[in-house]
């Protein structure tokens, strides 16, 4: 028999039904909004890292002060794949210009001098080793002068350069006199007879262009005068110049004027500069002095010193004949006169041109058989690309006094003036709004990583890298006498945005990271990966880019890695098994956000370790 129900039952269970129903419908409603925030799909590890004290202010057991012990920081509980050293004979190995490899191209036009990146399966799976007794480099200035000799130990240049006051070896530094084959007095003297025609001490020339560059004493003191200089040298008989460029603190690449295109925009630099770079100017009809043409902004400066300037008191002592000096000469001014420059200086082994800021002064050549101009829509199209000896057109202007391509304001203003190639709609998708918007993210970005590393604008790093940079908001947030920022823009990026980071004074760089980059091992003290490993993510390998990060990381060097928070539960699985030290945190607008950031502090090891050698 079933029991009797009592006065009032059947309203409690009514109201036990109805409170159930209400519960449940605020468990799907708050599930519903966790779903749609992103939040999960590895947030309850950033909520574990924000419980154990670790906020996005600090994170407390990473260490970025330099030291020289083999110190643990906060592991990963899975087992990562341990990719082991390369053997010492590769320290000082950079893969797109292994010298092995480079015999095997054509001599001709500096081709085997050019970037011949190694098939996949010769490619190096093992980390590059930093040789026995390396140190951290001085801090600038400090290192404008003064280099480690166990950094690089080349003493090949200090017998050869003796007399030029390149390089001298003390003890256990190199010391850098500020001397060069064209100016053994002192780079700063010469730079001073330079500035005697050529604004470079009020913001109108900000960026420079060094071709053929030495050890960068020219880049080196041109930074006291608020010029950044992109130096460039090939990898050659003169081993390590560019290595001891960046050991010195100042901006450089592999790099040659060969048959392919410079990684460059057009209209980037305010001033170019040859020193006696061995570049042969007037030869197939003047390729190289168009080349440089193209990156010249219009009213910007371009510099030849040594021969073939002054080639009659000289002939001598360059061991060449007067005829040969004289045709070369008379070539380069030909050149100069189709590209429409005008020359505006000539002393000594100096010549200075100047070019024109518009094409109206330059009707006479419209009708010229020997001007064949570039297609404009290939002027940025440079990655692999053969260079051609036409001419770059200029961009519209509309009367006689107006800068082509817009007229930039003086640094530091132009950092955040609105880039001319933005105001004009130039870029597709970039407006002056979204531009304006991009600075404000990114100087929020920056004020957050300070707090993470503390030591991000003290000087303890020197050279920063940016591998996905956009707009350039990152290197403009984190400007800082004390430090540069080399703006990669991969060439796989949505937006060609290199020539508005160039618009913006600094420095940047086409790349495409699939491949090594041009520098020596051991070259940057900080990287900065923002989306990175989400924009490569169906193009290459992941670790091949992070062992090549590696490879140009000095040790003891950081790396921010800002992306997805799946993606960089992937990314800190296999350096975890790279001897680095890792932290997820936060981004700074909270837990919830589902993109995260990944930092990292690569440990101190060298050359000869307990651990075994690959390859």
């Amino acid at each position: 028999m079933a029991p009797k129900l009592k006065p009032g039952d059947g309203r409690t269970r009514s109201s036990v039904q109805i409170l159930v129903v209400v519960c449940l419908c605020c468990f799907f409603y708050v599930l519903g909004v966790w779903q749609r925030s992103g939040f999960g799909k590895g947030d309850r590890l950033a909520l574990a890292v924000e419980k154990s004290g670790a906020e996005c202010e600090v994170v407390s057991n990473l260490n970025f002060e330099t030291h020289h012990g083999d110190e643990a920081g906060v592991g990963d509980d899975s087992k990562p794949k341990t990719i082991k050293p390369c053997q010492p004979k590769y320290t000082d190995y950079t893969p797109c210009q292994d010298q092995k490899r480079a015999m095997t191209f054509p001599r001709e036009n500096m081709n085997y001098r050019e970037r011949h990146c190694p098939p996949e399966d010769e490619k190096l799976h093992c980390l590059i080793p930093a040789p026995k007794g390396y140190v951290t480099p001085f801090p600038w200035p400090k290192s404008r002068d003064y280099v480690p000799y166990a950094n690089a130990p080349y003493k090949a240049l200090t017998v050869e350069k003796a007399i030029q006051n390149w390089i001298q070896y003390e003890g256990n530094v190199f010391r850098f006199p500020g001397g060069g084959t064209q100016f053994p007095q002192g780079a700063d003297k010469y730079i001073d007879q330079l500035a005697s025609v050529i604004p470079i001490e009020n913001g109108t020339v900000r960026t420079a262009l060094d071709t053929g560059c030495g050890v960068a004493s020219w880049g080196a003191y041109l930074w006291s005068r608020n010029v950044i200089a992109m130096s460039f040298a090939p990898r050659d008989s003169h081993e390590a110049q560019v290595q001891f460029a960046l050991e010195r603190g100042v901006p450089a690449v592999i790099g040659v004027l060969g048959t392919i295109k410079m990684p460059y925009a057009s209209r980037s630099f305010d001033m170019a500069h040859c020193s006696r770079c061995l570049i042969p100017w007037g030869s197939n009809d003047g390729m190289y002095l168009k080349e440089v043409d193209r990156v010249l902004r219009p009213g910007g400066y371009w510099i030849l010193s040594g021969p073939p300037i002054n080639w009659r008191t000289n002939y001598r002592a360059w061991e060449r004949t007067k005829e040969d000096l004289e045709e070369e000469q008379g070539k380069i001014e030909e050149i100069a006169k189709l590209l429409c420059w005008e020359k505006r200086y000539e002393k000594g082994e100096i010549a200075i041109w100047q070019k024109r800021v518009n094409t109206n002064a330059c009707q006479s050549r419209e009708d010229d058989s020997r001007v064949n101009f570039c297609k404009a829509s290939e002027i940025n199209d440079v990655w692999y690309k053969k260079m051609q000896a036409c001419i770059t057109p200029y961009p519209d202007a509309s009367d006689s006094d107006e800068v082509a391509g817009g007229k930039l304001k003086p640094f530091p203003e132009r950092l955040y003036a609105v880039p001319p190639r933005i105001a004009s709609g130039s870029i597709p998708g970039v407006s002056v709004e979204s531009y304006q918007e991009d600075n404000s993210q990114w100087k929020k970005h920056v004020h957050a990583y300070k707090k993470i590393n503390k030591l991000l604008d003290t000087g303890r790093y020197r050279n920063i890298m940016d591998m996905n940079a956009g707009l350039g908001g990152f290197a403009a947030a984190i400007e800082n006498p004390k430090l540069w920022t080399m703006n990669v823009v991969p060439t796989i990026a949505e937006k060609d945005t290199l020539g508005a980071i160039a618009e913006r004074g600094l420095i940047g760089i086409y790349h495409d990271w699939c491949e090594g980059f041009s520098t020596y091992p051991r070259t940057y003290d900080l990287i900065h990966a923002n989306r990175v490993f989400s924009l490569y993510r169906e193009k290459c390998n992941a670790k091949d880019i992070l062992i090549e990060m590696d490879r140009i990381l000095r040790p003891e060097g950081a790396v921010i890695f800002r992306d997805k928070v799946d993606v960089l539960i992937m990314v800190r699985k296999i350096v975890s098994g790279m001897r680095w030290d890792t932290k997820m945190v936060d981004h700074e607008d909270g837990p919830l956000v589902p993109e995260k950031i990944l930092v990292a502090v690569k440990q101190y090891w060298v050359a000869g370790g307990n651990s075994t050698s690959l390859q």
